[in-house]
């Protein structure tokens, strides 16, 4: 049964209705009162109903239609195209919280969750831990991010999937919601986190502010995710937003990060905990401000680049084509388990193989010409699946990468592999700048004899432009799934996903996530 579906109405929602007593819910909110700096009373009463909504005065028509489109979203109908797509990053995201268990970042959230304990309400994905919805969404988020093998979106330069997945699972699992809310929950976080950075420039936000646009966007998308799993009114979205808001942090520092662990806990730990908890205080009848996104000391104000003292925003972006360019349909699903900018790369390679026979010994020089910020990102790094030179050795010799091979760190200091990473040059060209934030590559490969392929790859696999059929998403999940799960688990929980609108309560698909 799906809790709170009238969203005709502002008045806010409380706890009722959700299975909680009061004390429950306290125990379960716990660790937000822990975590998140939030200096706002607690209005609920003993019911724990809130105070009746003010009149919307101060509100911008942008945030108003934002938040009605938000409150809205979990009883809305889907094109057939954007379900399909939803099943698509769905499935895919919950493929890279399964493989990244097997992963020292992935490890290392479950060994937290274990030892934090939580009341068993929510699902730890390739674990056998049913906790706290807060901590589910935190240790799920850092499983889906524990690498390489998520998703991304390119115009916002964020990995969306790693955070509004496993917040709308864990608040769908703590409101018992079905599968076709949560496919929608999920959907509508893609739409909220992509388009705000989006209307700060995207990609150029973070170059200009030092602030990760992916922490941003997973802050956003958390919420809004975890929110419609909540059935929250058009007045608590409006809250949310503001508490999402405040709980936006993150600085471009994270590229510096060797384990791939701070990087997991941005991307989609943290903010998918948070989004959570602030969907748990909202409904519970917390208060705050109704429209963060105008007025003094607004969210822009706060955060948004600047140029000579004007703040670079465009803040109507922020509703720009809702429920007519769904953002889930233009985010990438990664063919190859490695970093974005080593995806058209591999695209190329695998091509020249296809094209004629040669093996890496045949092969004198690569040259690889990506943007100067994806150069900077992947060139030369200590982990293999961000490495480009690192990966490109390992295509030449293997003429395939692997989620194995892509996180087999011993292979870095191969002698066979080495011979073959001093033949990669990676070079900056302003070519692909000027293309940016579309994810080109040109690469020149010469071969002993003299002979030269050359191919400038503008649509890599997965893209919008190029996407991947279900059966190349299904075959990828299988990859990743398998050695984890095994099978049969596998096979079901593809089975499950494609077919979302059967599903009754999400806490179904539960055993299919979990080791035995």
């Amino acid at each position: 049964m799906e809790h709170g579906s009238d969203h005709r109405s502002d008045k806010p929602r409380g706890i009722p209705g959700s299975g909680l007593t009061r004390r429950t819910w306290l125990e379960l909110a716990g660790m937000a009162f822990a975590t998140t700096a939030l200096p706002l009373p607690l209005a609920a009463s003993s019911t724990g109903a809130g105070p009746e909504e003010p009149p919307l005065q101060g509100v911008s028509p942008t945030m108003e239609k934002l938040s009605r489109y938000m409150s809205e979203a979990a009883e809305r109908e889907l094109p057939d195209e954007v379900v399909e797509k939803a099943k698509h990053h769905i499935l895919d995201t919950l493929a890279a919280m399964i493989s990244g268990s097997e992963i020292r970042p992935g490890q290392a959230a479950i060994e937290f969750v274990r030892a934090y304990g939580g009341k068993e309400v929510a699902t730890v994905v390739a674990s056998n831990i049913v906790c706290g919805p807060i901590e589910a969404a935190m240790a799920n988020g850092v499983l889906a991010h524990a690498d390489e093998t998520d998703d991304s979106h390119g115009p916002s330069r964020s990995h969306p999937g790693v955070s509004a997945v496993p917040a709308a699972l864990a608040a769908g699992e703590l409101f018992a919601i079905s599968g076709t809310h949560f496919l929608r929950a999920v959907t509508l976080g893609y739409d909220v986190g992509t388009r705000v950075t989006m209307s700060m420039g995207g990609p150029s936000y973070q170059a200009t502010t030092h602030r990760s646009t992916h922490g941003t966007v997973a802050t956003f998308g958390a919420g809004a995710a975890a929110g419609c799993a909540a059935s929250l009114n058009a007045q608590q979205m409006r809250i949310l937003l503001d508490y999402s808001a405040q709980q936006t942090s993150g600085i471009g520092a994270w590229s510096r990060d060797t384990e791939h662990m701070e990087k997991a806990f941005l991307f989609g730990g943290k903010p998918a905990a948070g989004g959570v908890t602030a969907a748990m205080l909202i409904r519970s009848g917390w208060t705050g401000v109704d429209d963060i996104f105008s007025g003094p000391d607004n969210f822009f104000e706060a955060l948004a680049p600047r140029e000579n003292g004007v703040i670079k925003a465009d803040p109507t972006q922020l509703a720009d084509k809702l429920g007519e360019r769904y953002e889930i349909a233009e985010t990438n699903i990664k063919k190859w388990t490695v970093g974005s900018p080593i995806q058209a790369p591999l695209d190329a390679l695998a091509g020249f193989f296809k094209q004629r026979s040669f093996s890496a010994d045949d092969v004198r020089k690569v040259v690889v010409r990506i943007a100067s910020d994806e150069a900077n990102t992947v060139s030369d790094r200590d982990m293999p699946d961000i490495c480009m030179q690192h990966m490109v050795a390992i295509m030449l010799l293997d003429k395939t990468a692997t989620f194995q091979s892509a996180h087999d760190k011993a292979r870095m200091k191969d002698p066979a592999v080495l011979r073959q990473r001093l033949k990669v040059e990676v070079v900056a060209d302003p070519r692909i700048d000027a293309r940016r934030p579309r994810r080109e590559a040109i690469v020149e490969l010469t071969l002993t004899d003299g002979s030269v392929l050359t191919q400038w790859v503008k649509d890599v696999r997965g893209t919008s432009a190029n996407p991947m059929t279900s059966e190349e998403v299904v075959a990828k999940a299988r990859s990743l799934i398998t050695p984890v799960l095994g099978d049969a688990a596998c096979s079901t929980l593809v089975e499950q996903i494609f077919a979302l609108e059967k599903v009754k309560d999400i806490r179904n698909i539960r055993p299919t996530l979990q080791r035995s």
